[in-house]
């Protein structure tokens, strides 16, 4: 029981000064779900940790069932105001215990802040419906050209060392490509798509300051050509039979 308090006042903390849709990652987001468009089958989505709801209200241009799961009471209120066509529920993953399966489950930027990315994706395998069921996770790139010129630089001494931004979100992670696949794996799905978008080769301040939208419309093409090293990297997976 502690450890939820803690938790839930831990998110509280972080959406309360948060800047996950800040300057250029609308761009990333509304980007990513480009992406996310391409694998959405059937009628209902289950969004899990939607924060400012960025990605939300470009899901809800599709007119599915949505569902959202969101621990923070700040952000819970928010997106019910903004949305109310979707059934919302504060509460962390461990406890979400939903009584309808989900075509569609997406995580974006999500398994990098919780304490067990095996468990979570273990509990969301069990909201797919049998068969047609897919999870869509997006997460940052421990392989990142920025990342790895850090550390080329000094100022990280390791690609999946979490830097200043990374703290502030309350990332507990960075992965990278083969870690990213191995929690998957482990859980019991098995992976349809790997890919990438947006190669970055500095950090989002560099860019925002000297980069047109032209070009970074680019390099979020550009991402997907060279997943391994992009900016974020992301999995469609399915629930093994017998899982």
């Amino acid at each position: 029981m502690n450890s939820v308090i803690g938790e839930k006042k831990r998110l509280q903390t972080i959406s309360e000064m948060s800047m996950y849709s800040s300057g250029v990652m609308s761009t990333a987001i509304s980007y990513c779900f480009k992406i996310v468009s391409r694998f959405i089958n059937g009628e209902s989505i289950l969004e899990m940790g939607p924060a400012e709801g960025v990605m939300t209200g470009l899901l809800a241009t599709l007119n599915k069932k949505m569902a959202i799961v969101e621990g923070s009471s700040l952000f819970c209120d928010d997106l019910r105001k903004r949305f109310p066509q979707a059934e919302i529920v504060n509460a962390l993953f461990e406890e979400f215990n939903p009584s309808v399966k989900f075509d569609t489950i997406i995580l974006g930027h999500v398994l990098e802040h919780v304490n067990d990315p095996v468990d979570i994706l273990s509990r969301a395998k069990m909201w797919l419906k049998p068969d047609v069921g897919r999870i869509f996770a997006a997460v940052p790139n421990a392989h990142s050209l920025h990342r790895q010129a850090a550390v080329v630089m000094g100022i990280l001494t390791a690609e999946d060392s979490l830097n200043e931004m990374d703290v502030h979100h309350g990332h507990r992670r960075v992965f990278n490509p083969e870690s990213f696949r191995d929690a998957f794996y482990v859980a019991g799905l098995n992976i349809e798509v790997f890919g990438g978008y947006w190669l970055k080769p500095v950090s989002n301040k560099q860019i925002e300051d000297n980069w047109t939208p032209q070009m970074l419309d680019a390099f979020m093409q550009l991402g997907e050509r060279y997943p391994d090293i992009a900016g974020e990297i992301y999995i469609v997976a399915l629930r093994n039979t017998g899982s």
